[in-house]
């Protein structure tokens, strides 16, 4: 299998990614901070977004290695499916069952949703630049020879 290597991210990309991902998980933490919910529902709330980010995180890794053929086991890129799954109906439930306005609700839900898809893109930069890195710079007179495995 060839192994590609993905362009390097663009400075605006990686900053508007972090930017994101601190926006989300930030406006998710206050509203939990300014709710009017008893401490163990906070506590909930509040593991739920961090399992949702490592479960996103996580996925988007085993993907990633998946596409450069390294090994995942079938086991494990399963379970990081069911992780995000899981993270997201726990949401779900928790919110469905919750005594908030709806307004409320949807600013959890979209402050989540937020919060998870900015993890992967910021785990999909910090390795296009760990990769673009450790690549090393080739003039135009000599070839590039990728291996094949």
């Amino acid at each position: 299998m060839t192994q590609t290597s993905a362009a390097k991210p663009t400075s605006a990309f990686v900053g508007a990614s972090w930017a994101a991902l601190l926006a989300g998980s930030v406006a998710y933490c206050v509203g939990l901070w300014n709710a009017t919910m008893e401490l163990n529902e906070k506590g909930y709330y509040f593991t739920v977004l961090l399992f949702g980010l490592f479960a996103a995180v996580s996925l988007q890794k085993s993907v990633r290695d998946q596409l450069e053929g390294i090994t995942v086991t079938p086991i494990y890129f399963g379970l990081a499916w069911l992780s995000v799954g899981a993270a997201l109906l726990l949401l779900a439930v928790g919110l469905w069952n919750a005594d908030l306005i709806p307004s409320e609700k949807g600013f959890y839900a979209m402050s989540y949703t937020l919060s998870m898809f900015s993890a992967v893109a910021v785990q999909k930069n910090i390795r296009d630049l760990a990769n673009s890195s450790t690549e090393e710079p080739h003039s135009e007179e000599t070839p590039v020879v990728k291996e094949e495995w």
